[in-house]
């Protein structure tokens, strides 16, 4: 039987789950008054995806701070985002904890962003393993290869788009490796850089779709419509910036054991380490 491995993004599922339930001011708190809503709903969607994809072996990925490279490169990466929740704080570390009981990788790299260590550990499993991504971040779908799928978390719990090289061009208009062009062209709001001002999504794909690459784009730039020729030539670096920013490294020095991710995981042992994590209210998930 071929090994399938799932690859988690954290983060995106413990700040999925915490705003999804905190809207109501439903913190959930363990015995000390730790809120643990973000901690809850991440084991419901970790252990509703593992249930509808079946892998054979599970990895989580987080971040580590908000400092990496990207930062080193571009002072403003990221810089327009808020402080996470006072609530949410004290969850970040007792969902690894979770993860954890479940003799689970934790897997997160000074530096990097969580995804960084998923398109490092894509690149190599991808090889002899089908690898499948969970997420909530559209960026991750330039990782989208062969034997690397993505599966978009969608509103409301199992509800999951799955990107694949059979169904990837008809999805988007482009293939997975243009999307980091089309990051360099219409920037990124969320991750606070800016590509070429005044390129849009619809213009961005619609040049992707005629030349291919940045590189073919600026071969050709004076075919280009005027209007286009002058933002790009306005914003050049901010283009190569961009780009950079938006490419997932896949070399990241990460050394694991596959082994140790095996989804198995020891019913009573997991449900008394809750109990001392005082979370027994996660019990009844599995």
């Amino acid at each position: 039987m071929q090994q399938s491995i799932l690859l988690v993004d954290g983060m995106a599922l413990l700040f999925r789950g915490f705003f999804a339930t905190s809207f109501r001011g439903n913190f959930m708190r363990n015995e000390r008054g730790v809120p643990t809503n973000g901690i809850y709903q991440f084991l419901r969607y970790l252990l509703d995806a593992v249930d509808t994809f079946q892998p054979t072996h599970v990895i989580c990925c987080w971040d580590m701070g908000s400092k990496t490279f990207r930062t080193t490169m571009y002072e403003a990466y990221k810089a327009n985002r808020s402080a996470p929740p006072e609530e949410l704080i004290p969850q970040f570390d007792l969902v690894k904890e979770v993860v954890d009981a479940f003799e689970m990788p934790n897997i997160g790299i000074e530096n990097y962003e969580a995804d960084d260590c998923i398109g490092t550990l894509a690149k190599q499993l991808s090889t002899e393993s089908e690898v499948l991504i969970l997420t909530g971040d559209q960026d991750i779908l330039q990782l989208v290869g062969q034997g690397v799928n993505v599966a978009i978390m969608r509103k409301g719990q199992g509800n999951y788009e799955v990107f694949t090289m059979d169904n990837f061009y008809e999805k988007k208009g482009l293939s997975p490796k243009q999307i980091i062009d089309l990051k360099g062209l219409m920037g990124d709001t969320s991750d606070n850089y800016p590509g070429v001002k005044g390129i849009g999504e619809k213009t961005a794909i619609k040049l992707l779709q005629e030349h291919d690459t940045i590189e073919g784009l600026l071969e050709n730039l004076d075919k280009l419509p005027k209007g286009v020729q002058t933002k790009i030539m306005a914003n050049m670096d901010m283009l190569h910036l961009s780009r950079n920013l938006a490419e997932i490294r896949c070399d990241v020095p990460i050394e694991f054991n596959l082994d140790e991710a095996k989804w198995k995981y020891n019913r009573e042992s997991v449900i008394q380490r809750f109990e001392e994590l005082e979370l027994p209210n996660l019990a009844k998930l599995i």
